[in-house]
């Protein structure tokens, strides 16, 4: 099966975890998208969606799925995204599509996170993918430094030449060379530095089940 189909066959699976008459939380990305065509479906059975990202809250709408304000919703029984990279604790890092800072918001929201990715995303240890930090722009160069001395690279990710901005109006840092083996103790330090927004370790607000795409059929892991 392709990366394309195995998107398609976990989106697909992510619906059995969407519970009628729920406002249901979605992420953003490819394999997120594959999921909200196929909730397109139950649209007339849930009150709607809160939605992580502009492209997200867009593709929702063209199908004809309420897409809700965060404020409006006190709590979600599940929300459903992807992931960059997941280990077998079910800590991820997030963020290849720069809505890092409002996906983080809509899982914190919710009692159950249902991560949906390929085979190709589980790891044995966190940091192989450019780990994404959303940041405040005036404090790039210093944070730049900081993560230098933790034995990083760090570099701002440009778009068509210049600075990415977020749907928050801030940058991206991308950080390669990290071998992140304390997820949650490296995410309660970096949030702590001046200047940081989001980082996309996502371990205090890490997966309770993933469902993961193989050639043999979607595998469930539960945390």
């Amino acid at each position: 099966m392709t990366q394309d189909e195995l998107k398609a066959l976990v989106g697909q699976a992510a619906l059995q975890y969407v519970i009628p008459g729920e406002v249901v939380g979605v992420g953003t990305g490819s394999t997120v998208n594959k999921f909200i065509d196929a909730l397109a479906s139950l649209k007339d059975q849930i009150p709607g969606a809160v939605s992580s990202s502009e492209a997200s809250t867009a593709r929702m709408r063209a199908l004809g799925i309420p897409v809700l304000n965060a404020s409006e919703v006190t709590e979600l029984s599940v929300y459903i995204d992807g992931a960059d990279e997941i280990d077998a604790r079910g800590f991820m890092v997030k963020g290849g599509g720069a809505a890092l800072t409002r996906e983080k918001i809509v899982a914190a929201m919710s009692r159950r996170f249902v991560c949906i990715a390929d085979e190709s995303k589980m790891v044995p240890v966190l940091g192989a993918f450019p780990l994404p930090v959303e940041v405040i722009p005036m404090a790039a160069a210093r944070l730049m430094r900081q993560f230098q001395q933790m034995g990083g690279k760090a570099h701002v990710r440009l778009k068509d030449g210049q600075p990415l901005v977020t749907d928050n109006g801030q940058h991206i840092l991308d950080v390669t060379g990290l071998q992140i083996t304390d997820p949650l103790g490296f995410e309660s330090q970096v949030n702590q530095w001046p200047g940081v927004v989001t980082v996309g370790v996502f371990a205090h607000q890490k997966a309770d089940v993933c469902l993961l795409g193989t050639p043999g059929g979607v595998k469930t892991l539960s945390f």
